[in-house]
């Protein structure tokens, strides 16, 4: 059923309903499903083009749906329907999940919108959001950095192999990302990426999320459901937050990578783990040994090839280029185009960053709602990033702005044809053009959000003439412009 449309109701008046109106509309194939049998339609047809899901159990269920369907079917617009005088209270993750709502009763302007949105090229929709996965992909490990350079050369000797990788690092560092990375130049990147957060789910749903679980298995176990494991089969696990797994589940897993095989939940039938495991975790595993919290034995099997994420505050001479790729990702995906003062930078350059690049990502966003087609200056940035920076630095910026208004002054006169009066007490000639040019390059620089060489052709002057200067002026490079 290449493309079909799914519906998925408790109430079948309400969803052959729907579908009658749907196959008036000449759009086929449809499919009606309920709680039961959902999953069977979903598994089969990884292209849906439209899924709308009515009732289907309680809340938690419905969440799980939508996850379900995100991971199986990524292209599908899911639409949930609801009764007009009974909207459904849609809690954060579904909300987060850009879910279309569809009152009943069914209006044809209703439905034509949402079909009309899920038939919108398809080929290219779906390229375009391979393009934007790529990019996030690549953001975090952006720099020349020996620490970043180094992560990006153990991705490329891992990935080919079936080694099981370990990432250690603080949160926000981009530990997903290196997961994304060896998964997708590994063997395996034309099978599924599958993350868990381990950390996330309850500690008694953690097996029926990797292992599935059969019709019965407990209560509430209406209909037979695939885990983590079958969804990943021929591509890649991703365990997020490994520290933080239970230790009755740290025992199962064990025995899943030993022997390679597992059971769903109420069945005595093994099945083949075909999946490659990356684990992730900003916990000190070794204290948690130590203090009888993680298996050391099941540490070992995780930690054969290990990947340790270094800190923003440790990579800080790779601010400029994350920060011109946040604001390039942002003018292409907004845009919302954003420059941001070179004072600004040497602040955020003395934050210590505990968020790491994913609070560096957020702070672009704000800056971008803040100052939208704007320039960041220092007084843009929140009170504790400014808090950070040195005072000395501060008033020196001062006394710098103070000479680059007078040089600017200067030069515009000169450039009318004017002639500029020297100061009652004269001045010093060389020390006067010496200022003017290391304030037009860091104007250029600015302009150029930190790219040598487009500062370079900003200032109609070679590349390695603008370095040579950069260097003399002790002004540091943003990016090398290649």
């Amino acid at each position: 059923m290449k493309n079909a449309l799914l519906v998925i109701d408790d109430d079948p008046v309400r969803a052959g309903e729907l579908c009658f109106l749907l196959r008036f509309l000449e759009e086929h194939p449809v499919a009606q499903a309920d709680a039961t049998n959902w999953r069977d339609y979903a598994e089969r047809d990884s292209e849906l083009r439209c899924v709308f899901l009515g009732q289907c159990g309680n809340q938690d269920l419905i969440v799980d749906a939508v996850q379900t369907i995100r991971t199986l079917a990524p292209r599908a617009v899911v639409v949930l329907i609801e009764d007009a005088d009974q909207p459904h209270a849609l809690p954060t993750l579904l909300e987060m999940a850009h879910i279309v709502r569809l009152s009943r009763p069914f209006y044809y302007s209703q439905l034509s919108q949402i079909l009309v949105k899920s038939q919108q090229n398809p080929n290219r929709d779906a390229k375009s959001a391979s393009t934007r996965r790529n990019a996030e992909l690549f953001r975090s490990l952006i720099g020349n950095s020996p620490s970043i350079a180094r992560v990006r050369e153990l991705i490329q000797r891992v990935a080919p192999s079936e080694s099981t990788v370990m990432i250690l690092g603080e949160s926000g560092t981009g530990k997903e990302v290196v997961a994304r990375n060896i998964h997708y130049y590994s063997n395996r990147s034309q099978g599924p990426f599958v993350p868990v957060n381990c950390g996330a789910i309850p500690d008694n749903l953690l097996e029926s999320e990797l292992f599935g679980h059969e019709k019965g298995a407990f209560t509430g176990a209406i209909s037979a459901r695939r885990g983590r494991f079958e969804l990943a089969r021929g591509g890649t696990l991703f365990l997020d937050e490994i520290g933080d797994m239970p230790l009755n589940m740290q025992v199962k897993l064990l025995r899943v990578l030993q022997e390679r095989a597992f059971e769903r939940v109420g069945s005595d039938r093994s099945i083949e783990a075909d999946v490659r495991i990356i684990t992730a975790t900003h916990r000190d595993l070794d204290d948690f040994i130590r203090t009888g919290k993680f298996r050391e034995d099941l540490f070992y099997r995780l930690n054969v090839f290990p990947i340790e994420m270094p800190t923003l505050r440790e990579r800080i001479e790779d601010l400029p280029l994350l920060v011109n790729e946040l604001l390039q990702r942002m003018a292409h995906d907004q845009g919302t185009r954003l420059s941001l003062n070179t004072t600004v930078l040497r602040c955020l350059a003395h934050y210590p960053w505990p968020g790491n690049v994913r609070e560096l990502a957020n702070l672009m966003e704000r800056l971008a709602i803040m100052k939208p087609d704007g320039r960041v200056e220092l007084d843009d940035l929140p009170a504790k990033f400014r808090a950070y920076y040195p005072a000395e630095l501060a008033e020196s910026e001062s006394v710098a702005t103070m000479h680059s208004t007078t040089a600017g002054d200067h030069q515009g006169r000169l450039a009318a044809g004017e002639a500029v009066a020297l100061p009652p007490d004269g001045l010093d000639l060389r020390q006067y053009i010496m200022d003017l040019e290391s304030s037009l390059i860091q104007t250029a620089l600015e302009d150029a959000n930190g790219v040598v060489a487009h500062a370079a052709s900003l200032l109609k002057m070679r590349r390695t003439t603008l370095v040579e200067k950069m260097r003399k002026y002790n002004i540091r490079r943003g990016e090398d412009g290649e």
